[in-house]
């Protein structure tokens, strides 16, 4: 899983290209290819969260010009990450055992 984190300016051009770059995050949702992507609550940039691999990762993100045409937007970082607890952890590790017992079965 890879989280990709977005700057954004006020730029007019990033707001007129926004529908149709979330028509392909929708696409990509419906897909099984993003879990989850949104904008932070001041719209100063965004967290996408993708469930593919890197070569895949990097075919969507040269395929849509939202990430790397358009102005006001900059990828800032692209990250693998490994969820440990979520709807779809990827590879699951096991929590380590931090000696704390288990708490008592009902009777």
């Amino acid at each position: 899983m890879f989280a990709v984190e977005l700057a954004f300016t006020p730029a007019p051009e990033r707001l007129a290209a926004r529908p149709a770059h979330r028509e392909t995050l929708a696409r990509l949702h419906r897909d099984g290819h993003l879990a989850a992507a949104g904008p932070w609550a001041d719209d100063s940039g965004a967290l996408l969260l993708f469930t593919v691999d890197r070569a895949r990762l990097d075919e969507i993100l040269r395929e849509d010009p939202y990430y790397h045409r358009t102005p006001g937007v900059e990828v800032r970082s692209v990250r693998e990450w490994t969820p440990v607890v979520g709807p779809a952890p990827i590879s699951p590790a096991p929590l380590p055992d931090a000696g704390v017992p288990s708490p008592p079965t009902p009777m």
